[in-house]
């Protein structure tokens, strides 16, 4: 069950003077490669939380936004990942695009996007999903029949056409990043890991990684 890599080195002389540029560039070769049928859910990342007694847990989320600020992905305020993020701002993301053979870490800290831009985003999601938002309590102990039922009731009190309210319950998490690692890999493991690190001035250090 050993993968062996064969693809091109990756160096410092290749990164952006940014993370969030050097992110873009390496995202939009995986959406691409998403698009190409190789990746899948390019902007799909595995978060990891730990609770205010450092008790982990991670789940894969998806990716809605990013930008100089951070990574910013919306949720129920009463799931796990919201109570720890809570309790425990420290956050790790990982972007894990393994088809081609890349990875990004991002290690920072989570603080709640404002009412106005979890708003705009709720409007722009399907109006199913703005159902969905609203029937799961996410991450309580419910029945499948619970589940269904509450989603049709919403279904029939918010008709397709008819603006759905945004949950008070419900919203985004902007990510700043501390670290950005850019992973890749290379052939008899001896694998590229370059990672930016946030100066106190503001400015990014970059430093290798042994693989």
């Amino acid at each position: 069950m050993r993968k062996h890599y064969r693809v091109e080195g990756f160096d410092e002389s290749d990164l952006a003077p940014h993370p969030m540029d050097q992110f873009t560039h390496w995202f939009e070769q995986a959406a691409r490669a998403a698009a190409a049928g190789t990746v899948f859910e390019a902007n799909a990342m595995v978060v990891a939380t730990a609770d205010a007694e450092g008790r982990p847990s991670s789940r894969t989320v998806l990716l809605k936004q990013y930008d100089t600020q951070g990574f910013v992905f919306y949720t129920n305020y009463g799931s796990r990942k919201a109570q720890d993020l809570a309790a425990n701002p420290h956050v790790s993301l990982l972007f894990p695009w393994h088809s081609i053979a890349r990875q990004v870490i991002v290690t920072g800290t989570a603080h709640r996007t404002g009412r106005d831009e979890t708003a705009a985003y709720f409007r722009s999601r399907p109006h199913g999903s703005q159902l969905g938002a609203w029937a799961s309590a996410q991450s309580t102990v419910v029945t499948r029949a619970e589940l269904d039922a509450s989603y049709a009731e919403l279904s029939a009190r918010y008709p397709e056409g008819e603006q759905v309210p945004v949950p008070p319950g419900w919203g985004g998490f902007r990510v700043a990043p501390r670290t950005v690692e850019f992973w890749q890999g290379r052939e008899n493991r001896l694998h590229d890991r370059l990672r930016y690190v946030a100066e106190a001035d503001g400015a990014w250090r970059v430093e290798r990684l042994s693989p």
